[in-house]
């Protein structure tokens, strides 16, 4: 009888015991679809390979999502391409917490058109205009006279409402404006149609049959990202609470800001910093 309850008391300590364990190895993300539709799950994958106990659980149902994640206590990391907002810090400070923002690195886009086309830049509401379908003819942004067909991303992208924000001042897209699955399917778009524009990552414009264009007269490029310069592109944030933060969050986000985290960015197609400007440690 005492052997069995102390069998008993010997098994509940190691159920306790791989509880504390599972506890202590997951990690929950919360917030931005821009950061969780793609770069997301490469990042995770990556770090992964080093970390094979770890459990991470990704959620992208906004921004917004991820610093009430926070907030609530029910995430670790809040994925955000945008600052916390004045309430947003409010709420934080309500509660006693602070919020700590790490940044991982940049999301910008590129407007491209089929390399026949002669235009070399737009400015900022030719652009708007061309994908709002305010301007239905190239001739009206300088352009030949013939139709503008548009290529953009499904409304269940990421960057359909990205590039809104950015490009067109969250302006309705054209009607006519056709929506495609993947990048790479715009890509192969533009370049088969001399009439067409769409967006792309910065990395996809070498693409044979495509050009980047200019915005405002400055280049889609990494160099023009980390100037600031480029006006299609903001700075990509994980956040934490200031003094809460776990060893697993703390770790996924020490290798997110390392060389090898910043090449799965670049190779996500999003823009990583200048390893000669990379920030100090963020803990």
């Amino acid at each position: 009888m005492m052997k069995s309850a102390q069998r008993a008391g010997f098994a509940m300590v190691l159920a306790l015991g791989a509880l504390t364990a599972t506890a202590a190895d997951r990690l929950v993300i919360k917030g931005s679809n821009t950061f969780g539709e793609e770069l997301g799950p490469s990042l995770i994958e990556a770090y992964r390979r080093g970390h094979t106990n770890v459990t991470i659980e990704l959620d992208r149902e906004g921004s917004a999502s991820g610093f009430l994640g926070l907030l609530r206590g029910e995430a670790d990391i809040g994925a955000s391409s945008r600052h916390a907002s004045e309430d947003e810090l409010r709420q934080a400070q309500s509660r006693g917490v602070a919020l700590r923002a790490h940044a991982i690195g940049y999301y910008g886009v590129a407007v491209i058109v089929n390399s026949a086309n002669p235009l070399q830049g737009l400015k900022h509401e030719q652009v708007c205009d061309l994908f709002t379908g305010a301007a239905r003819s190239w001739q009206e942004v300088g352009g030949p006279e013939a139709p503008v067909r548009l290529f953009i991303r499904d409304p269940s992208s990421g960057t359909y409402l990205g590039f809104q924000e950015l490009a067109m001042e969250r302006k309705p897209y054209a009607g006519s404006a056709t929506p495609l699955p993947d990048y790479g399917a715009i890509v192969d778009a533009v370049a088969a149609d001399p009439n067409a524009i769409g967006y792309a990552p910065m990395n996809l414009t070498s693409h044979t049959g495509v050009r980047g264009l200019r915005v405002n007269g400055v280049p889609s490029t990494v160099v023009a990202v980390n100037e600031g310069a480029y006006p299609y592109s903001r700075t990509l944030w994980l956040y934490t609470v200031r003094g809460r933060e776990s060893t697993e969050a703390k770790s996924f986000i020490r290798f997110v800001q390392s060389q090898a985290g910043q090449q799965v960015l670049s190779d996500a197609g999003f823009v990583r910093h200048f390893e000669s400007r990379l920030w100090f440690p963020s803990f």
